[in-house]
């Protein structure tokens, strides 16, 4: 792999460049993005130069989107005509099933293979950036088929991925988008409902100085930006509205309970989740 065109030199595509240039990445890596990203993207020496869409692709042995979703979707519908034979397409997309459909159906001159590090941060753009950014944490893989992974392409870019430190896992589009909507979709809307309440419950400046450090953990993720988390959920709205069934119920359930010695078995098994979770990302 000689020459790599990022497609959208935000946080994770300029921690992306970041990430090969450490792992000992030499080739040329091409920056496409706005203005001010590619600015960014050059100050921070996440890419070595910049092009238009149609020149950085027709050069690039890789082609790395991390644009968000909708966008993603419109460059996987324009790419083909400009693509190398033997190259790959991956994406960062946070959601897969579109746009593994969207690839599979788009994506003829090279191939296609659906991707998303678990990786990130609440700030964005390429300042932001970090070259161990998806160091020890989980990237997925989303191929159509087990044989996607076997390819030439595929397995050189396997093996950057692990020389920058992540941790692949194979799942299929479907399954991934059921899973992150529990693991990363339905945390991120509890925040925010719960930030969104504290408006009206908290009258005064006096009141947040009560709050403990629970409350700031729990609310991180409201800091999070709707221009990202809008494609999320406009993408992946089945899978999320189902979450959002299951956690209600058990709100509810909860509720029912309040002043109850049978909220007991709520916190033990809350308290064995917790411990399986900890136990898994070790």
């Amino acid at each position: 792999m000689d020459t790599v065109a990022i497609v959208g030199v935000g946080l994770i595509g300029g921690s992306f460049g970041l990430a090969l240039r450490k792992a000992g990445f030499r080739g040329r890596r091409i920056g496409v993005s706005s203005p001010g990203a590619i600015r960014e993207a050059l100050d921070r020496g996440a890419i070595d130069e910049a092009l238009p869409l149609a020149e950085g692709v027709a050069q690039a042995d890789l082609v790395y989107l991390a644009q968000p979703i909708r966008r993603i979707l419109e460059t996987l519908a324009a790419l083909d005509p400009w693509l190398r034979p033997g190259s790959l397409v991956t994406d960062a997309g946070s959601t897969k099933a579109r746009i593994v459909e969207q690839g599979r159906r788009a994506i003829r001159r090279s191939q296609f293979l659906g991707g998303h590090p678990m990786a990130g941060k609440e700030k964005r753009g390429a300042a932001e950036a970090d070259a161990d950014l998806f160091a020890g944490r989980t990237y997925v893989l989303t191929p159509s088929a087990p044989e996607e992974l076997e390819t030439p392409a595929a397995r050189e870019f396997l093996g950057w991925l692990r020389a920058i430190g992540a941790l692949t896992v194979r799942l299929a589009p479907e399954e991934h988008d059921r899973v992150v909507a529990r693991t990363s979709h339905l945390p991120q809307l509890l925040s925010t409902a719960l930030a969104v309440t504290l408006v009206s419950q908290l009258e005064s400046a006096d009141h947040l100085q009560v709050a403990g450090p629970g409350l700031a953990d729990t609310l991180r993720l409201a800091a999070s930006s709707y221009e990202v988390w809008g494609d999320i959920l406009a993408t992946n709205t089945a899978e999320i509205d189902a979450a959002l069934a299951a956690f209600i119920a058990e709100i509810e359930e909860l509720r029912a309970r309040l002043g109850s010695e049978r909220t007991r078995d709520a916190f033990q098994a809350a308290n064995a989740f917790a411990a399986r979770l900890k136990q898994a990302r070790r």
